[in-house]
Formats: C-alpha cells, sequence, structure tokens
C-alpha cells in the first residue's frame, strides 16, 4: 500500500507533540493488550495509529526546520527533535509488538499467562446504536469513578479522539478504547456493544525454564512504561532528578534484557519448539527500544539544556499531568497505604510508582491498594491538574 503524501504545512508544532505524546502513550497500551487478548483487531489498531504517528513526525519535522533561522534556534530546538524522533521509535516498537500477533509469530504460552497480571485490560468496542452509552457524556457516565474502567481513545469517522474529556460524548458507530480491571471492563463492553465478552483463557501451566524469561519481560515492560511518563515528566518541570530516575530505569531495562537472553537461550534447549520463542524475543527487543526512546526523551534535560517552551506546553495541555512528590513526614500519608487511604478515590490520581527510601533505591511498580508509604517515599503519579493538587496536599506539599 502506497504512503499518503505529506507536504509542508504551516500548523503549531506544540499541537503536534501534544498529539504525539498522547498518541504514543496510546500505542504502548494498545500493543501490549493485543498480545494479551490475542486480539487481531487491537493489533491493527496499533498499525493504524503508527501510520499517524509517521505523518504526525514529517510534519513536526517540517516545522522545526523552519524554524531554525540561527546557531542559537539550533541548539535550543535540537532536544525537540530528539523528543521527535523519541515518539517515533516508541510508535514502530508498539508497531513490532503488534506484529506479534497478526504475523502469528510465535509466543510460549507462559507469556500469555503472565501478562495479565502485568496490566489492566484494554478492550475495543464498537458502540451499538442502542447501546445506553450512544449519546451520553463521559462525564455523565462517570465510568472511572463508578467502574473504575477508563476511555482511553475514541475513533469517529476515521480520526482519533485521544484523551477524551468530560464533555466529549459518545456516538453509536464509535470505536471506543476501555481500559481498566478485567471484570469491570467485560461489563462496559457488554453495555457498549449489546453482547457478552469473551474472556481469552489463561494457560493453566506448571513451572518451566521459561518463567525467569516471562518475569524480565514483564518488569521490562513495567519500568519502560514508567520511563516514558517519567521522560515526559522531566521535560514538564524541567527536573533534573526526574531525568536521571530514566537514566537509571533504561539502564536496568538494559541488565534485565541481558538476563532475558541468558534464560531464553537455557530455555531453548529443553522446551519442545524453539520456534515459539521468537516472539518473546521480538517482545523484548521492542520493549527495549521503548526505554531507550524515554532515555533520548529526556536526554536534553539531562545534558543542561534547557526544555524548549513549545515541548513544556506542548506536555502541559496533554489531558494527563505527570507529578513526582515526596512523602512528607507527618503528612496524611505517611505510614499508610495506597488503599487506606483511598488514595485514587480521593484525588483522581493513579500512582504508577513508588520508591521507597531505602539504600536499594527499590521501586515499586504498578503499586497497589496494599503499598505501604512512608516519609522520604517517592510517588510518581498520573491525572488532572486538580488532581495532582489534591495529592499534593496529602502528600504534605504546599
Amino acid at each position: 500500500m502506497a504512503a499518503d503524501e505529506v507536504s509542508y504545512e504551516p500548523v503549531s508544532v506544540k499541537e503536534l507533540l501534544a498529539e504525539m505524546k498522547d498518541t504514543a502513550e496510546l500505542l504502548i497500551d494498545l500493543s501490549y493488550s493485543a498480545v494479551l487478548l490475542g486480539s487481531t483487531e487491537v493489533a491493527r489498531e496499533v498499525l493504524e495509529l503508527e501510520e499517524q504517528m509517521d505523518v504526525l513526525q514529517l510534519r513536526a519535522r517540517m516545522s522545526i526546520l523552519m524554524a531554525a533561522r540561527s546557531p542559537n534556534d539550533a541548539e535550543r530546538l535540537a532536544p525537540v527533535l530528539g523528543v521527535v524522533g523519541a515518539a517515533e521509535k516508541i510508535s514502530d516498537a508498539a508497531g513490532d509488538i503488534a506484529k506479534v500477533v497478526l504475523e502469528e509469530v510465535g509466543l510460549p504460552e507462559e507469556m500469555r499467562a503472565a501478562l495479565p497480571e502485568a496490566m489492566e485490560t484494554v478492550l475495543r468496542a464498537e458502540l451499538a446504536a442502542e447501546s445506553d452509552l450512544a449519546g451520553a457524556s463521559l462525564g455523565g457516565l462517570n465510568l472511572e469513578t463508578e467502574t473504575g474502567v477508563r476511555v482511553l481513545a475514541i475513533r469517529r469517522a476515521g480520526d482519533w479522539l485521544l484523551n477524551p474529556s468530560a464533555e466529549t460524548d459518545l456516538r453509536a458507530g464509535d470505536v471506543v478504547l476501555f481500559r481498566g480491571p478485567d471484570d469491570a471492563v467485560a461489563e462496559v463492553y457488554a453495555d457498549a456493544t449489546g453482547e457478552p465478552y469473551d474472556h481469552p483463557d489463561r494457560p493453566d501451566l506448571e513451572e518451566s525454564d521459561l518463567d525467569r524469561a516471562v518475569d524480565s519481560i514483564v518488569l521490562m515492560k513495567d519500568m519502560g512504561e514508567l520511563a516514558v511518563d517519567l521522560a515526559y515528566g522531566a521535560i514538564l518541570f524541567n527536573d533534573e532528578d526526574v531525568a536521571r530516575e530514566v537514566f537509571e530505569l533504561e539502564a536496568e531495562v538494559d541488565a534485565l534484557k541481558s538476563r532475558f537472553e541468558a534464560w531464553t537461550l537455557r530455555a531453548a534447549s529443553r522446551i519442545e519448539n524453539p520456534v515459539d520463542l521468537r516472539g518473546l524475543v521480538q517482545l523484548a527487543t521492542s520493549t527495549e527500544v521503548i526505554s531507550d526512546a524515554a532515555l533520548e526523551i529526556s536526554e536534553g534535560v539531562l545534558r543542561g539544556l534547557s526544555t524548549h517552551p513549545v515541548v513544556e506546553e506542548a506536555v502541559y495541555e496533554s489531558d494527563e499531568v505527570i507529578v513526582r512528590l515526596v512523602v512528607g513526614a507527618d503528612s496524611p500519608l505517611d505510614g499508610t497505604t495506597l488503599g487506606e487511604r483511598a488514595v485514587k478515590t480521593e484525588t483522581g490520581m493513579r500512582v504508577i510508582a513508588v520508591r521507597h527510601d531505602e539504600e536499594e533505591r527499590s521501586w515499586d511498580i504498578s503499586p497497589g491498594p496494599e503499598t505501604r508509604l512512608d516519609a522520604g517515599d517517592i510517588i510518581v503519579a498520573k491525572g488532572t491538574r486538580a488532581g495532582a493538587e489534591r495529592l499534593g496536599a496529602l502528600a504534605g506539599q504546599e
């Protein structure tokens, strides 16, 4: 299929960067979900979004090149080109992950068994005309508060609505991407389509030599996603500390990749069909690319180059913001758990990682209600700006 022709148009670089950020984050969610569900429909959505990203990055590069008129401009815009290139790499890596499904590349059952524990379910649903959701706004439905299910994006007449707001309405024929706990997403899917959702069978497997390899790649996935979130946070706050966290996470992903390779090579000699490991290797390679891209996004901050205002504004104007907070001594969060304090309910923020104040500087990736917080712990969370203020107050920060 021939690629669509792209020519220069005067467009806002800020808007292009914001759309690229939102698209890259959505692609990560969808690509792993395609593998988890074995869904060719979700995998095809990934490839469509990847094509859209190709157009966005070309337009962004054209606009940035038109803006560079002096050596000073070149110095300030170089990190912007880095952000554009990194988002494109994330897009390409997500496409490669989706092709594990579309091209039926071998994937061991151990991987499908492990992924449900590693991520929330993402489902694609086409809204039926008779659905009670049709004609309602997201704010009116209040899905996330009532069910824990979030609308990631909507495809309407071929166009994508990324990070829809409370005012966004749902219409019959919309293709909606829902994310949340498996049972809750299944109920929303049934409400949206009028059809029951068939849960994919989870293999019941005994311990095998692949377990450690699979554990490594699942942790790589979690760390890579966290690195991307932190990288955009480093840009938003021009925060070198956050950028250093990205650097450390990327180094840890590299170390995990080495361990993954060792365990996979050992397993290859002990399984009936080593060809089934091809998909696992492809997943690991693409996941490492995502963490490398995160480091590229934050590289300008690490090198002491001030973030260009257009990038700061693009990240800030994204519907979701990222915050890094330190739990204050004697604050409402000190000595409690996320569940006991009902942080998500009270603030609307999703805590995506906690770094405990220990010598090992250990990360708790994708923390749950049982995760304990103590003074000195670092919280990384995503949500609205209003929610970030509420979380900051709980952490004891003005």
